[in-house]
């Protein structure tokens, strides 16, 4: 493959950048800027030359081929955060051949040369992404492997019971003993199981990764912008006393205890003849169904009946003015009853997540959901058919990890990664 680098640090000024150099012949190339580097994994203080000039003082340090990242040889270069400083250096590795990597290279490389699988890679992404400690979680576990253990203990569980189906084929005429079709039956049951969990699991381990949508809806002047304003500590909302203010839905994106959490100010619900208003009428009623959860406010204390479900939060608005029987007294004005409503909020929601499982992607629910399908009616099947069905169950588990049939889903992946990772 080609030599590439990239500077893996954000762009523009800092403490420290540090620029990658990957591919056959790395440390070739960093020997070229700063002298012979004899040991791998050891930094070296070295000067960076260009001709006669010293660019700037560097920790450098390479790394063998299949003892990186992206398991090729790999060179480092950690200079000082100076962006002047890395575009010099950058121009020095382009007159020497090398091309700048694109978006998500490193990590690519790291996949194609068998360094991550594409469980891995996935959670990668998602750790970079993360904005709350509950979605770095998830990515932790999965980045760090954790779906792939997982894979391979059910892998282990098809190998065991792939051989005592061909053993009952190969030696159908032996003396091949009673139990083994009880004991195929029970590792595929224990899988299927197991698949189920992480099936039914889902939902919530994406609400993680992509956040909770919280629908803030009402009737006009019942306070909702003014309790996204107070919650977000700044103006995020335009507020007057003027019904039908607020037309377009505008979001909040909050961290609520380590959940992420996106508050929707919505349109007063009401019946009006004005086409704009009455389209983020409809607009509202529509993001509020979809929501995960609705506070419904009004100074009374009263909900909608045609948007109400189960663990809606009715919230009385207005607290400072009026006292009303219903709901939680809230006020924007004096933040009464504020940190209720936000643990309201939270309990509401983590109670969703007790059962997250480690899939979080739809690729990856979709190729669990084929493995689980493939054992459905598995109980009784003859040996013939059933070594099939264990033979559909193990590819469907490869594409998990993007052993097979990965190429299609590989630029939608990488491509959100950043240059330089």
């Amino acid at each position: 493959m080609d030599l590439i680098y990239a500077e893996a640090t954000p762009p523009g000024r800092g403490g420290v950048s540090i620029v990658r150099i990957s591919g056959d012949g790395a440390r070739r190339v960093a020997e070229s800027l700063v002298g012979p580097l004899a040991y791998p994994r050891h930094a070296y203080l070295r000067d960076i030359r260009d001709a006669d000039n010293v660019l700037d003082r560097a920790l450098v340090m390479w790394f063998e081929e299949g003892h990186s990242f992206t398991g090729e040889e790999l060179a480092e270069i950690h200079l000082h955060g100076a962006p002047v400083i890395v575009r010099r250096l950058g121009q020095m590795l382009t007159n020497q051949g090398l091309r700048l990597a694109e978006a998500g290279e490193f990590t690519r490389r790291a996949f194609l040369n068998g360094r991550m699988d594409l469980s891995e890679v996935e959670g990668l992404g998602d750790l970079l992404a993360a904005e709350t400690e509950s979605q770095r979680r998830l990515a932790m576990r999965m980045s760090s492997g954790e779906l792939a253990r997982k894979a391979d203990h059910w892998r282990s569980l098809l190998i065991r019971a792939g051989a005592l189906v061909e053993s009952s084929v190969d030696f159908a005429d032996e003396d091949v003993p009673d139990d083994v079709p009880d004991e195929v039956f029970d590792l595929l049951s224990e899988l299927r199981r197991d698949l189920h969990e992480q099936i039914s699991g889902y939902a919530a381990a994406e609400r993680i990764r992509n956040g909770f949508e919280v629908a803030v809806i009402g009737p006009p002047n019942a306070g909702k912008s003014s309790l996204i304003n107070r919650i977000a500590r700044r103006e995020v909302a335009l507020v007057s006393d003027v019904a039908g203010t607020t037309r377009d839905i505008i979001e909040l994106r909050l961290d609520i205890r380590g959940l992420a959490v996106t508050l929707l100010d919505t349109a007063g619900l009401r019946t009006s003849e004005d086409i704009v208003e009455s389209l983020g009428i409809e607009r509202a009623r529509t993001r509020a169904v979809e929501a995960d959860l609705r506070l419904h406010l009004s100074p009374e204390g009263k909900k909608d009946d045609t948007l109400w479900q189960d663990g809606d939060i009715l919230v009385a608005t207005k607290s400072d003015l009026f006292n009303s029987v219903e709901g939680l007294p809230v006020s924007s004005l004096t933040s009464e009853g504020l940190d209720q409503l936000i643990d309201r909020i939270f309990d509401a929601l983590s109670a969703r997540t007790a059962n997250a499982a480690l899939v979080s992607h739809q690729r990856q629910l979709s190729a669990l959901s084929e493995a689980y399908e493939a054992l459905e009616g598995a109980e009784g099947l003859p040996p013939e058919l059933l070594a099939e069905t264990i033979r559909r169950t193990a590819s469907s588990l490869d594409r998990l990890l993007g052993r097979i049939g990965a190429e299609d889903y590989l630029d939608v992946i990488f491509t959100s990664f950043c240059i330089g990772k």
